[in-house]
């Protein structure tokens, strides 16, 4: 996998973990939805370790093309 691939990917799943963030946020403003706050917010939490662990392996990786 390329440098520039794994970088999508890790934008990609920061995309996912803000998403999961926000609803989670939502979700705790509501009486009605309170109890899902804290799985989306866990959710979030686990794309966001994700994405960080995508961004390391691109930065470790040298932008020479895969063959």
């Amino acid at each position: 996998m390329t440098r520039e691939q794994r970088i999508s990917l890790a934008d990609a799943a920061v995309t996912r973990a803000a998403s999961l963030a926000r609803q989670a946020e939502q979700a705790a403003d509501s009486n009605d939805f309170r109890h899902k706050a804290q799985p989306l917010a866990a959710a979030s939490a686990a794309w966001s370790d994700v994405a960080r662990s995508h961004a390391a392996i691109a930065q470790a990786l040298t932008d020479t093309p895969e063959v």
